[in-house]
């Protein structure tokens, strides 16, 4: 079948899908950027937070943010995609914007951005789900890429308009800079819906979706129907948790998403303590380190199709692509030298995030690619439940390194040694991937799709 031919309409759905990550991680993304003002003393207009208080913050949105994503996985797969993420972004759009009426207190603000991760929770279960309703296979990896871009547009626009808005005085007399930052950012999401609802529906229910561009988008599966849909055997997780497949993405989430979370919230606090930036001084470094990680998760969503058109099955060219993926974070192993402001100079933090962004473009090029491995090898109705699964490993490791960076960040800053923090963190996330990929490759040597759920 002559890909010009049959319709391009499925590409309109991934632009929604792209739209909704990029609000998710604006939202998201408010809080690292508000780090260093939360920790100056009550006195000179911060929160008198320690590092350990922000790490407790974001550790419980993390920890939320994975539990409740086992059971969004679950509930879209119930409810179906249209209404399980439009739930989802009202949830977080709301309790985003709530974060700004939550004083000094760490309590309160750890109580409603634990409420916000439960709404961000469903985002991605609903638009892996997606993808697979509305993409083949050979596709799949490439239109994850698009809309996972999203996350990195939503972190390079948090970049600019959060310290635009936080570090400034506009506000003072009515609200903080700080809350209203929470404010805006919330505000962008509800301007989606509008569109989401408007436009979304299933394949088999889209009007403006041809015969033509149904059959290729069903080209990899037996042509189903609604009766069909509706009598399926729905997988539970204790079915699920049997399959090897499970435990591969589980292992592949748990090692890798920490990396990420660690490269969110914490990056302006390293450029702070690292190189004595902050406020507008970091908005055009960190912008490149998220425009960077752009080109990753795009160029990843291609590669394995690259290895497809050569010829190779589709395991084998998803797993050669994560291969070749992992081993580039393993420049962070030179961060904290090129970083070295005694040698470098002021230019020293150039060199620094050249590899942070090294290594930004390839976790965005390795999630991309996870998250495919599961549309690949499970059927479409568990893929919400097994994404969820995977969700809530990388939770766990989320929280795991935000409490260990907090801990040492806090332990070394007292031995005037903060950078040995850093040095110790960018180290084990140098190794995550490589060590995620030998895991994930023992678990499942060879293709095995899943069919007897």
């Amino acid at each position: 079948m002559n890909n010009n031919n049959i319709g391009k309409y499925r590409w309109t759905i991934v632009a929604l899908l792209f739209f909704s990550t990029t609000s998710n991680y604006l939202d998201r993304q408010v809080i690292g950027y508000l780090k260093p003002l939360f920790s100056r003393p009550i006195s000179e207009g911060g929160l008198g937070w320690s590092s350990t208080d922000f790490a407790t913050v974001t550790s419980c949105f993390t920890a939320c943010y994975a539990g409740f994503t086992i059971l969004s996985g679950w509930a879209i797969d119930k409810i179906g995609t249209k209404l399980g993420l439009a739930m989802s972004l009202i949830i977080w759009s709301v309790f985003g914007m709530a974060n700004a009426f939550c004083g000094n207190a760490v309590l309160n603000h750890a109580i409603i951005r634990s409420l916000f991760g439960i709404g961000e929770a469903g985002n991605f279960p609903a638009s892996i789900k997606t993808v697979a309703e509305w993409f083949p296979k050979r596709e799949r990896a490439l239109a994850t890429g698009i809309f996972n871009s999203g996350s990195n547009i939503g972190a390079m626009l948090a970049s600019i308009l959060v310290p635009l808005i936080a570090y400034h005085t506009w506000f003072d007399g009515v609200i903080k800079g700080w809350q209203m930052a929470y404010i805006l950012t919330g505000v962008i999401g509800f301007f989606w819906l509008i569109f989401w609802f408007k436009i979304y529906k299933s394949p088999l229910q889209h009007q403006k979706l041809s015969k033509e561009e149904l059959d290729f988008i069903n080209s990899d599966d037996a042509v189903i129907n609604d009766t069909d849909i509706e009598i399926q055997k729905k997988g539970n997780w204790g079915q699920l948790l049997r399959y090897r497949q499970t435990w591969a993405f589980f292992v592949g989430k748990f090692l890798t998403d920490g990396v990420w979370f660690f490269l969110l919230f914490w990056l302006p606090d390293y450029m702070k303590k690292q190189f004595h930036m902050e406020g507008h001084a970091i908005m055009l470094p960190l912008f490149m380190v998220y425009g960077v990680a752009i080109i990753g998760s795009v160029t990843g969503g291609s590669l394995p199709l690259f290895f497809v058109n050569k010829g190779m099955d589709v395991y084998k060219a998803r797993m050669t692509a994560m291969l070749l993926i992992a081993i580039l974070p393993l420049s962070l192993l030179f961060t904290q030298n090129l970083g070295n402001i005694a040698i470098y100079g002021k230019n020293a933090y150039l060199f620094a995030l050249l590899v942070i962004c090294i290594a930004s473009a390839a976790h965005q090029a390795w999630s991309t690619n996870l998250f495919t491995t599961v549309s690949d090898m499970f059927p479409k109705k568990v893929i919400g439940s097994v994404i969820g699964i995977g969700c809530l490993a990388g939770g766990i490791g989320g929280v795991m390194t935000q409490q260990l960076i907090g801990r040492l960040s806090d332990y070394f800053e007292k031995l005037n040694k903060v950078d040995m923090a850093y040095s110790i963190m960018f180290t084990l996330s140098a190794l995550a991937y490589l060590s995620a990929w030998i895991i994930m490759k023992m678990l499942v040597p060879r293709y095995k799709p899943i069919t007897d759920l």
